[in-house]
């Protein structure tokens, strides 16, 4: 199965949006998490809706080491199994 790139930006995006209630057009692929208003915990919910949304685990390695968001989409999008 294949996947856009732009399709697994706009989930993240989205799933990022309404976890931060924050408007999606806010959210850019040079945005860290941080900037974007979200907080260690947010970032930990963050880590499980995207394993949930994408079908695959972040390890917490990983998950420590994203910049911004064009990061987690370059990650998820190479994993991701839905």
């Amino acid at each position: 199965m294949s996947f856009e790139r732009t399709d697994t930006f706009s989930k993240v995006a989205q799933l990022v949006a309404e976890k931060l209630n924050i408007p999606v057009d806010d959210v850019k692929e040079s945005s860290t998490l941080q900037d974007l208003g979200a907080d260690s915990l947010d970032l930990v919910e963050l880590v499980m809706k995207f394993e949930d949304a994408f079908g695959l685990e972040i390890n917490d390695d990983d998950a420590e080491k994203f910049e911004n968001i064009g990061e987690v989409v370059a990650y998820v999008h190479e994993r991701r199994k839905k």
